[in-house]
């Protein structure tokens, strides 16, 4: 009879914390971001032999509404895409007007159309 081995070897105990901690300390940070703000900035440039074919500058701002108003940044109170309060103050003449909608228009049918001559030969 061939014997088995009744040894069981446990993993090695790792210490995480617990996961409601996670999550309540992203929480913090996030708050922390929304409430101080922070700027991300960026130059992204492409040449090729010495000549610049394209440059892209990044600039992102990540913050809370209040803290952006206190900034000077409320684009989104003045645009009229945005802002329903904004639309209703721009003249008449820079309001986005209505798009009418084309009327189709009926193809004559098969039944109505003439057929062709027949030609003498």
């Amino acid at each position: 009879m061939a014997q088995t081995d009744d040894h069981v070897t446990t993993p090695p105990q790792r210490n995480y914390p617990p996961a409601s901690t996670r999550s309540s300390s992203v929480a913090d940070i996030l708050e922390r971001v929304l409430d101080k703000g922070i700027v991300i900035t960026g130059d992204i440039k492409i040449n090729l032999t010495n000549v610049e074919l394209l440059t892209i500058q990044i600039r992102l701002v990540i913050s809370s509404v209040e803290r952006a108003q206190e900034m000077g940044l409320d684009w989104w109170t003045t645009n009229p895409n945005f802002s329903s309060r904004a639309r209703q103050q721009l003249p008449e003449a820079q309001a986005p007007a209505a798009v009418p909608v084309p009327r189709a228009t009926p193809k004559p049918s098969t039944a109505t159309r003439r057929a062709p001559k027949a030609r003498k030969v």
